[in-house]
């Protein structure tokens, strides 16, 4: 197994079974919101390499600053936001990266929605930067 991880509380378990190469942080209006930080730090997968194996995530939908319906799905005991997808992306999952149960060795390789981001966020400049909705779908694993 890759990678697992859950929500705070421990209902919902998730397995990862292949490696997690890019991490975006996203600081769109919708990820702060539902974060209450700065925004979300997303690792991609492919929908085949991930896998509820403990308890039922609870969904939310909103259609997102780009235009499309993004489908977000958390712990309904907790609250943790625990991953997500695109409507016209439903075969790429978004796992929030702070609920991975060790992400060392992984780094934020983009920002985006950068002209969204509050004055107090850290943007890496190693990491490129995009001032919205990145061209092209992220590199799932």
């Amino acid at each position: 197994m890759a990678h697992t991880g859950g929500c705070l509380c421990g209902a919902i378990r998730y397995a990862v079974d292949a490696p997690l190469r890019e991490l975006r942080a996203c600081h769109c209006i919708d990820c702060q919101r539902a974060s209450g930080a700065h925004g979300a730090v997303v690792a991609f997968v492919r929908r085949e390499h991930f896998r509820i194996v403990q308890g039922t995530a609870k969904r939310y939908a909103k259609k997102a600053d780009s235009g499309r319906t993004l489908f977000r799905y958390f712990c309904g005991d907790c609250g943790s936001s625990l991953y997500s997808y695109r409507e016209n992306m439903p075969e790429v999952i978004g796992v929030r990266a702070g609920t991975l149960d060790d992400s060392s060795g992984l780094r934020i390789t983009a920002h985006i929605w950068t002209k969204s981001a509050p004055p107090w966020s850290y943007l890496d400049p190693a990491a490129r930067q995009v001032p919205g909705q990145p061209e092209g779908p992220p590199r799932p694993a």
